[in-house]
Protein backbone atom coordinates (compact mmCIF):
# COMPACT_ATOMS: atom_id res chain seq x y z
CA UNK A 1 0.00 0.00 0.00
CA UNK A 2 1.59 3.42 -0.90
CA UNK A 3 1.71 6.32 1.31
CA UNK A 4 -1.12 9.31 0.83
CA UNK A 5 -1.19 12.37 2.64
CA UNK A 6 -3.74 15.04 2.35
CA UNK A 7 -3.66 18.64 4.02
CA UNK A 8 -6.29 21.10 3.63
CA UNK A 9 -5.42 25.10 4.30
CA UNK A 10 -8.41 26.93 4.93
CA UNK A 11 -9.47 30.40 5.75
CA UNK A 12 -9.63 33.81 4.33
CA UNK A 13 -8.03 35.31 1.11
CA UNK A 14 -5.14 37.47 1.82
CA UNK A 15 -3.84 34.86 4.33
CA UNK A 16 -1.28 33.54 1.77
CA UNK A 17 -2.66 29.99 1.95
CA UNK A 18 -2.30 29.12 -1.62
CA UNK A 19 1.24 29.91 -1.39
CA UNK A 20 1.92 27.65 1.39
CA UNK A 21 0.43 25.23 -0.58
CA UNK A 22 2.93 25.67 -3.19
CA UNK A 23 5.70 25.69 -0.60
CA UNK A 24 4.81 22.17 0.58
CA UNK A 25 4.38 20.55 -2.61
CA UNK A 26 7.37 22.01 -4.04
CA UNK A 27 9.35 20.77 -1.07
CA UNK A 28 8.10 16.89 -1.60
CA UNK A 29 8.00 16.47 -5.34
CA UNK A 30 11.11 18.64 -6.43
CA UNK A 31 13.40 18.48 -2.88
CA UNK A 32 11.95 15.35 -1.56
CA UNK A 33 10.83 13.29 -4.83
CA UNK A 34 7.39 12.46 -4.00
CA UNK A 35 4.30 12.87 -5.84
CA UNK A 36 2.46 16.25 -4.87
CA UNK A 37 -0.53 18.15 -6.41
CA UNK A 38 -1.77 21.34 -5.21
CA UNK A 39 -4.93 22.72 -6.33
CA UNK A 40 -6.96 25.67 -4.42
CA UNK A 41 -10.61 27.83 -4.42
CA UNK A 42 -11.03 31.02 -3.65
CA UNK A 43 -14.14 33.53 -3.29
CA UNK A 44 -14.72 36.14 -5.87
CA UNK A 45 -12.94 38.73 -3.06
CA UNK A 46 -9.96 38.98 -3.36
CA UNK A 47 -9.34 39.72 0.09
CA UNK A 48 -11.69 38.20 3.07
CA UNK A 49 -13.65 35.90 1.02
CA UNK A 50 -12.86 31.98 1.58
CA UNK A 51 -9.86 30.51 0.16
CA UNK A 52 -8.58 26.77 0.24
CA UNK A 53 -5.51 24.94 -1.09
CA UNK A 54 -5.13 21.20 -0.73
CA UNK A 55 -2.01 19.62 -0.98
CA UNK A 56 -1.73 15.34 -1.88
CA UNK A 57 1.62 13.89 -1.05
CA UNK A 58 1.99 10.29 -2.13
CA UNK A 59 5.11 8.07 -3.23
CA UNK A 60 2.46 6.63 -5.94
CA UNK A 61 0.33 7.85 -8.26
CA UNK A 62 -1.99 10.33 -7.40
CA UNK A 63 -5.43 9.69 -9.70
CA UNK A 64 -7.81 12.16 -8.20
CA UNK A 65 -6.23 15.97 -7.09
CA UNK A 66 -8.53 16.47 -4.60
CA UNK A 67 -8.38 15.89 -0.68
CA UNK A 68 -11.03 13.75 -0.13
CA UNK A 69 -9.71 11.96 3.28
CA UNK A 70 -8.04 14.81 4.89
CA UNK A 71 -4.83 14.10 7.26
CA UNK A 72 -4.44 17.65 8.59
CA UNK A 73 -6.26 20.48 7.92
CA UNK A 74 -5.34 24.12 8.53
CA UNK A 75 -8.14 26.51 9.78
CA UNK A 76 -7.36 30.17 10.09
CA UNK A 77 -10.96 31.36 10.38
CA UNK A 78 -13.85 29.88 12.39
CA UNK A 79 -15.75 29.77 8.77
CA UNK A 80 -12.81 27.57 7.86
CA UNK A 81 -12.51 24.91 10.84
CA UNK A 82 -16.70 24.94 10.76
CA UNK A 83 -16.88 24.13 7.38
CA UNK A 84 -14.11 21.20 6.69
CA UNK A 85 -13.90 19.80 10.24
CA UNK A 86 -16.00 16.89 9.40
CA UNK A 87 -13.67 16.29 6.70
CA UNK A 88 -10.95 15.30 8.60
CA UNK A 89 -10.08 11.35 8.79
CA UNK A 90 -10.56 9.65 12.10
CA UNK A 91 -7.34 9.83 14.22
CA UNK A 92 -6.23 13.08 11.53
CA UNK A 93 -5.49 16.42 13.29
CA UNK A 94 -6.61 19.95 12.65
CA UNK A 95 -4.29 23.12 13.62
CA UNK A 96 -6.37 26.60 14.70
CA UNK A 97 -5.83 29.94 14.83
CA UNK A 98 -7.27 30.37 17.95
CA UNK A 99 -6.95 34.66 17.47
CA UNK A 100 -10.12 33.86 14.76
CA UNK A 101 -11.46 30.41 15.87
CA UNK A 102 -13.43 30.84 19.21
CA UNK A 103 -14.88 27.24 19.21
CA UNK A 104 -13.24 24.55 18.14
CA UNK A 105 -14.77 21.81 16.37
CA UNK A 106 -15.07 18.52 18.30
CA UNK A 107 -14.45 15.48 16.41
CA UNK A 108 -12.03 12.01 16.15
CA UNK A 109 -9.27 13.87 15.45
CA UNK A 110 -6.33 15.95 17.37
CA UNK A 111 -6.95 19.53 17.87
CA UNK A 112 -3.69 22.30 18.42
CA UNK A 113 -4.66 25.51 18.80
CA UNK A 114 -2.15 28.67 18.73
CA UNK A 115 -2.59 32.50 18.31
CA UNK A 116 -0.85 31.89 14.78
CA UNK A 117 -1.86 35.42 13.74
CA UNK A 118 -0.62 37.03 16.83
CA UNK A 119 2.45 35.58 17.04
CA UNK A 120 3.23 36.24 14.10
CA UNK A 121 2.90 39.85 14.84
CA UNK A 122 4.69 39.51 18.28
CA UNK A 123 7.44 37.72 17.42
CA UNK A 124 8.08 38.66 13.78
CA UNK A 125 6.67 42.04 13.82
CA UNK A 126 4.41 41.30 10.63
CA UNK A 127 1.04 39.45 10.98
CA UNK A 128 1.18 39.02 6.92
CA UNK A 129 3.80 35.78 8.09
CA UNK A 130 1.44 34.09 10.24
CA UNK A 131 0.92 31.67 6.91
CA UNK A 132 4.81 31.09 7.66
CA UNK A 133 3.83 30.18 11.29
CA UNK A 134 1.59 27.99 10.69
CA UNK A 135 3.61 26.46 7.67
CA UNK A 136 6.36 25.46 10.54
CA UNK A 137 3.55 23.98 12.42
CA UNK A 138 1.67 21.92 10.37
CA UNK A 139 4.79 20.14 8.90
CA UNK A 140 6.31 19.54 12.45
CA UNK A 141 2.93 17.75 12.76
CA UNK A 142 3.20 16.01 10.02
CA UNK A 143 6.33 15.08 10.05
CA UNK A 144 6.82 13.76 6.12
CA UNK A 145 8.91 17.01 4.63
CA UNK A 146 12.17 17.80 5.48
CA UNK A 147 13.04 21.13 7.04
CA UNK A 148 15.60 21.38 4.63
CA UNK A 149 13.12 20.88 1.48
CA UNK A 150 10.85 23.34 2.69
CA UNK A 151 13.24 25.90 3.73
CA UNK A 152 14.40 25.91 -0.41
CA UNK A 153 10.96 25.85 -1.14
CA UNK A 154 10.36 28.92 0.82
CA UNK A 155 13.66 30.34 -0.83
CA UNK A 156 11.91 29.57 -4.07
CA UNK A 157 8.94 30.96 -3.31
CA UNK A 158 8.29 34.01 -1.33
CA UNK A 159 9.34 37.48 -2.72
CA UNK A 160 12.99 38.30 -3.07
CA UNK A 161 14.47 39.98 0.02
CA UNK A 162 11.48 38.53 2.48
CA UNK A 163 13.26 35.20 2.46
CA UNK A 164 15.20 35.12 5.73
CA UNK A 165 11.91 36.95 7.43
CA UNK A 166 9.67 33.75 5.81
CA UNK A 167 12.20 31.29 7.01
CA UNK A 168 12.18 32.85 10.63
CA UNK A 169 8.37 32.82 10.71
CA UNK A 170 9.07 29.31 9.62
CA UNK A 171 10.84 28.17 12.12
CA UNK A 172 9.08 29.72 14.70
CA UNK A 173 5.66 27.57 14.07
CA UNK A 174 7.87 24.70 14.43
CA UNK A 175 9.39 25.89 17.73
CA UNK A 176 5.26 26.31 18.90
CA UNK A 177 4.96 22.22 18.63
CA UNK A 178 8.47 21.43 19.58
CA UNK A 179 8.11 23.31 22.94
CA UNK A 180 4.66 21.67 23.70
Amino acid sequence: MSFRYEIRLSGAGGQGLILIGKIIAEAAAIYEDKNATQSQSYGPEARGGASRSEVIISDGDIDYPKATDIDLLLAMTQEAADKYSGEIKPGGTIVMDTGFVHAPPEGDFTGHGFPITNIAEERIGKKIVANLVALGVITELAGIISDEAVINAIRARVPKGTEEMNIKAFRTGQELIRST
